[in-house]
């Protein structure tokens, strides 16, 4: 089992991986559940917009029951919210839906760039966890923001790696570095841009709790195969950043001295 070594804390929940899966997009129901088995993950993402209505129609049971039938904790998210009070009314919906007190929140304010409004998001996210919501707030890289969200009561964070669904990878490495070494005791998980497994590794590598991901798996050629690449990548990744990954440097130094001892005593 992946992580289990390691385990992550979300919301009071001790969890064995460290990767969350989306469930949108998925060429069938049987290869969505495929994939949740091989990629390991213990939390699966529903779009409450895309599910709620359905749910509550009795359309679209048999993929909600194959969700429900896996054991995994879902989260919710408000995708496609645009103001603090919609996101609001949403993740009441949801808790009443899905008999979870978890939610990703998500107030997008730009229709380009799927980029948060970060007034609105403060807002909602405040609101919230007033409401005993266990909040997991969709973020960019922004310090003064995720300082606002933590004031708020936000003890996890969820900032992109890229714009959602483009695959870019980590565009702005060194603010989520910053973003990491400010704020160390905050659970802290890469969402959205991530393309491929190499790029979930490089997140973990630098010190991130998880990666969150949904288009890279559902998407793929073969993506029962590509979930359980993504797994290996999270693990690895965390096993490099706890092992200490060596610090790049512009210079070059020999791997082995021509004079002295060879290993240090």
């Amino acid at each position: 089992m992946p992580d289990s070594f390691d385990p992550i804390r979300l919301g009071g929940i001790e969890l064995s991986s460290r990767f969350l899966m989306g469930t949108a997009g998925y060429p069938s129901p049987q290869i969505l559940e495929s994939a949740i088995q091989a990629g390991g993950a213990d939390v699966l993402t529903m779009g409450i917009k895309r599910q709620a209505a359905n749910v509550s129609a009795g359309a679209g049971k048999a993929w909600w029951d194959l969700v429900r039938q896996t054991g995994k904790r879902i989260l919710p998210n408000t995708a496609g919210c645009r103001t603090a009070a919609e996101a609001i009314a949403l993740a009441q919906m949801a808790r009443e839906i899905f008999e979870t007190s978890w939610v990703k929140l998500e107030v997008v304010g730009d229709d380009y760039t799927l980029q948060p409004d970060t007034l609105e998001l403060v807002t909602a996210a405040a609101k919230l966890v007033d409401l005993g919501f266990e909040v997991f707030p969709y973020c960019t890289e922004d310090i003064i923001v995720a300082q606002r969200l933590i004031d708020a009561g936000c003890t996890i964070l969820m900032p992109w790696a890229a714009p959602i669904g483009s695959g870019q990878g980590i565009t702005n490495r060194q603010a989520l570095i910053r973003m990491r070494d400010r704020f160390p005791s905050t659970t802290l998980i890469v969402d959205a841009g991530i393309g491929a497994p190499s790029h979930a590794a490089e997140a973990m590598e630098i010190g991130f709790d998880g990666v969150l991901l949904n288009s890279a798996v559902a998407q793929a050629k073969d993506p029962v195969r590509m979930a359980a690449a993504f797994r290996d990548a999270i693990s690895a990744g965390r096993t490099g950043y706890l092992a200490g990954v060596i610090p790049p440097q512009p210079f070059a130094t020999p791997s082995t001295p021509v004079t002295g001892q060879p290993f240090s005593l």
